[in-house]
Order: structure tokens, then C-alpha cells, then sequence
């Protein structure tokens, strides 16, 4: 890590847990945390931490105003993202029918500052299966009579193997209406035993309200906004999410990077932990394919948040963990930053693809195998569809 990633780090650490934070970043510093912190979608949780610090540590003042205008865009986002939750929540059980939002806006609630966590989409889970989802969807007028199709199509509902991605609502906000709990693994043999655990736990549900849930308050010990209206949904329990969020971790690392967002959101959740979710998951971590992985994020995150060893799944692996971190830092959220993938052909897109994968297969070799199978065989079926659209790349 370079000066400026150790004081990103400082400033999140500071906002999470009131770690002190000793440094103080020159103007230039600023600009580049500025930077860093957009590409990794935690500009909100950097501006919440940035207001409670002294004036010599603070940011230029019209780096400040830029924040703050842009926090109150988060904020305003996810009151929206609450809102669109509940009314989600509340459709699905007038139709005798159990959901759970998943991730994004679930995982919010346990930050210091609810409103400060950048949303993306909304994941919802919703009982019953893949035939009976699809069919409430096109009852509730969400999904078209036309087939569903697994090709992106940002225009219309797409269905993979575990969501329908619906097309962007009246108010702007994506959601993927999930009929299975997780994407989950790509190794069948794992991915059996995980998918079947995870059934099995979602059931555990749990109301909570985004306005009158409250949970640690900031660093400078202002209660956070609340939003002002009662929006309230289920979510899953601590373990589910550990377990969920994992596989989510691991499928995107291998397929195109993760980001700091979803490394905080992990060390929210550990934190947010008992002794015996804790010991639960780690327990299973092996027999789910997960082992691994697990082992790198828990050096990462005691190298980078001071995530404690009592609130480990198991023992940090360091090896594993640096590459993790290496990736996290050169590819931004979800890999999208990465200077390498801008001026490429595909030919050298392919090549250094295939060359990352090969050097990935540390992190989880039988997962990673996997994963090579389902890139060729993706490869493949979709040739047809994309000569159809004059759309040849295989990237």
C-alpha cells in the first residue's frame, strides 16, 4: 500500500470504529484520496469520517463542499433505496409470499452512518422459486409475456441462475428480484451444499426499520439522520450473510474484481458477529468452498480495517490475502478502474484474462476450475446471440 491507501484506510477505520487518525494529508494527498475513494465507492463513508477531525486534518474547503454535496446525494439515495425496499417487501407479502433484502441496503443499516453507504441496486429475495417468481412477476405487470433471456438486455428483465434483473423502475432504481438466496459457486459439489444451508437460513428472517433501527453512532457522536419516514423490511440473519456475501466475494473476484465497498461491508458484518455466528461459519467454510478465500479476506481486513482476531472466521492467510488486496486496489469496485482493461483489444484482453485467472488459482484452485469451464461453455452459447447483434467481442 502507498501513502494514499494507508490514509484511506486511516479515515475508514476512523469512521468504523474511532481508531484514531495521525495523519495529515497535504492538499495533494486530498485530491488523491478524493480519487481513490470514488473508484471504490466509500466517498460518503470518507466525508462522514472527515467532518469529525480536527481543522489542521481536515480536507481543502472546496474539497469539503464537494463532499458535502455529494453526501447529501448519497443520503437522499439511500432514503429512496429504503423506500423502494419496504414498498417491495410490502407487495410480496400482500401476495401470501416472504422476502428479504440482501447485501446493498440490509448491510447499510449496520454502518456507523446508515445513510452513508453508497447503494447500488436492491436484491430481493422472494420465496417460493424459479417458476413461481417468474410467474408473480408477470402477474404484477414487473416481467413481459416475451421469454426471459440470460443475455444482458438493460432494456428489458433478464433472468440467470439465481435473479431476474429487472429493467430500471420510474424512479431510476435496478432491482434484481433473486429466486434462489445466492449465485453461489460455480463447483457444483460445493455449491449443492452451500445453496441447501443457505435455504435453510434465509427462512430465519427478521423485520427491521431503516428509521428507527440505530446502530453505533459516527465518531463525533452525531446521531445519524434518520430519513424521516417508516421504512421497514426484512432482513436475513448475520450468518447468512457472512456465508452469502463470501461466495458473492469470491464468484467476483474471479470474474472481474471486488472493491473496498464490499471489504467494508464484511467488516461490518464480522463486527456485527456473535462468538457463535462466528463459530458457525467458520465451521462450514471448508464443506462450502469457502476456505480459502475466507483465509485471504481476514488478513486483508486486519491489515487494512484492524479487524481483531476474535472476530475472525479462522486464521489470516497472508499469501492469498496480498493478492486479494492487490486486486482490490488496482481494479476499484468491482474491477471497473483498472488502467489495463481501457486500451485493449480483445485479443490482449483475453490473453491477460486468462494469464489472472491462471495466477487467481491460488485463491480457490477447484472453484477456479470451475470458473474456466463456465467462462468457454458462456463463450460459446452466446456466439449466436451476439452475431445476431453485430456484437462479436468475447470480453
Amino acid at each position: 500500500m502507498n501513502v494514499i491507501h494507508q490514509q484511506l484506510f486511516g479515515l475508514l477505520r476512523w469512521a468504523f470504529n474511532g481508531t484514531p487518525f495521525t495523519m495529515e494529508p497535504t492538499a495533494e494527498d486530498w485530491a488523491a484520496i478524493d480519487r481513490l475513494a470514488q473508484e471504490q465507492s466509500v466517498t460518503g463513508v470518507v466525508y462522514s469520517a472527515s467532518t469529525s477531525l480536527p481543522a489542521h486534518q481536515r480536507p481543502p474547503m472546496e474539497l469539503a463542499m464537494y463532499w458535502m454535496s455529494e453526501s447529501e446525494t448519497v443520503r437522499g439515495q439511500n432514503k429512496l433505496m429504503n423506500a423502494e425496499s419496504a414498498r417491495l417487501t410490502k407487495l410480496f407479502a400482500d401476495e401470501g409470499l416472504q422476502s428479504a433484502i440482501l447485501k446493498g441496503q440490509a448491510n447499510a443499516l449496520l454502518y456507523p452512518d446508515p445513510l452513508m453507504r453508497l447503494s447500488g441496486d436492491i436484491d430481493i429475495w422472494v420465496e417460493g422459486g424459479r417458476e413461481s417468481v417468474v410467474t408473480l412477476l408477470r402477474k404484477l405487470g414487473l416481467v413481459d409475456e416475451a421469454p426471459l433471456h440470460e443475455f444482458d438486455r438493460p432494456d428489458r428483465a433478464t433472468i440467470s441462475y439465481h435473479h431476474v434483473h429487472l429493467p430500471n423502475n420510474d424512479k431510476g432504481v435496478s432491482v434484481e428480484v433473486h429466486f434462489r438466496p445466492s449465485s453461489g459457486n460455480l463447483n457444483p459439489f460445493t455449491n449443492r451444499r452451500m445453496q441447501r444451508w443457505l435455504e435453510e437460513e434465509i427462512m430465519n428472517l427478521k423485520a427491521v426499520s431503516a428509521d428507527s433501527l440505530v446502530q453505533t453512532t459516527p465518531p463525533d457522536g452525531t446521531p445519524p439522520d434518520s430519513g424521516g419516514e417508516e421504512n421497514t423490511f426484512n432482513v436475513p440473519t448475520i450468518r447468512f450473510a457472512l456465508v452469502m456475501q463470501l461466495s458473492h466475494i469470491q464468484h467476483h473476484f474471479f470474474e472481474g474484481g471486488i472493491g473496498l465497498r464490499q471489504l467494508c461491508d464484511y467488516y461490518m458484518l464480522l463486527r456485527h458477529a456473535t462468538d457463535d455466528d462466528r463459530q458457525e461459519v467458520g465451521s462450514r467454510l471448508k464443506r462450502f468452498g469457502l476456505r480459502y478465500m475466507a483465509g485471504a479476506m481476514m488478513w486483508v481486513l486486519s491489515e487494512t480495517l484492524q479487524l481483531e482476531p476474535s472476530q475472525m472466521l479462522c486464521e489470516p492467510d497472508a499469501k492469498r490475502g496480498q493478492q486479494l488486496l492487490d486486486e482490490i486496489l488496482a481494479g476499484g469496485n468491482f474491477g471497473k478502474f483498472s488502467d489495463r482493461k481501457k486500451t485493449e483489444s480483445d485479443i490482449v484482453f483475453i490473453i491477460r484474462k486468462e494469464r489472472m485467472r491462471m495466477q487467481m488459482a491460488s485463491i480457490n484452485p477447484s472453484e477456479m476450475l470451475w470458473v474456466e469451464l463456465n467462462h468457454w461453455r458462456e463463450v460459446f452459447s452466446r456466439l449466436p446471440e451476439r452475431i445476431r447483434r453485430r456484437r462479436l467481442s468475447l470480453r
